[in-house]
């Protein structure tokens, strides 16, 4: 007895097994966002900071998180050699794609602006509305960042909400520190 099969249901069998596309985006170059963040600098330099293991531990609890990295590239905005603030280029996972962002920070280490540079999900774009980034603007690592309590969640982007904003909180921590130490100007 010989059985044959239709193409159609094994076509479905084949991509059932195959991932879905992501709609990746990329808004704008770190390099772009560097002038958004701090349009009056008329001068950007790349700091590399480099944690030891102690200072990597200090970070994860001030941070509350693990420390993703020892190595930070923090660019400097400057005007007129006086110091506006940091942007620091990062990458979280939202559901199953990475979001590349900057953070802007003050000369007090207060997040300054977030954009959202790249972004690759199907669905959870919503982190790049004004009023959702907007909610960082002032926030330091000791004043709060948390997914949920400080920063409101956005129902269908949750967990790029969450990855984004502990990403965020784990940036202020970091340039707090480098900062304290001296591992950055001030």
């Amino acid at each position: 007895m010989r059985i044959t099969l239709s193409a159609a249901p094994l076509l479905a069998v084949a991509a059932a097994g195959l991932p879905l596309s992501a709609f990746a985006v990329d808004y704008m170059s770190p390099q772009q966002a560097q002038q958004a963040l701090f349009p009056q600098a008329d001068r950007f330099t790349v700091r590399d900071v480099a944690l030891d293991a102690a200072q990597l531990q200090a970070l994860a609890s001030k941070a509350g998180l693990p420390a993703r990295s020892a190595q930070w590239k923090v660019i400097e905005a400057s005007q007129g050699g006086k110091l506006l603030g940091w942007v620091v280029v990062d990458n979280v996972v939202g559901k199953f794609e990475l979001i590349t962002y900057a953070v802007a920070l003050t000369p007090e280490a207060a997040v300054k602006q977030v954009e959202v540079l790249s972004y690759r999900e199907s669905h959870g774009s919503e982190v790049r509305l004004p009023a959702w980034r907007q909610q960082f603007v002032g926030k330091t690592a000791a004043t709060g960042i948390r997914p949920g309590q400080d920063i409101a969640n956005i129902s269908g982007a949750t967990l790029s909400c969450s990855h984004m904003t502990d990403g965020v909180r784990r940036i202020a921590a970091m340039v707090e520190m480098a900062r304290s130490q001296r591992l950055l100007g001030s």
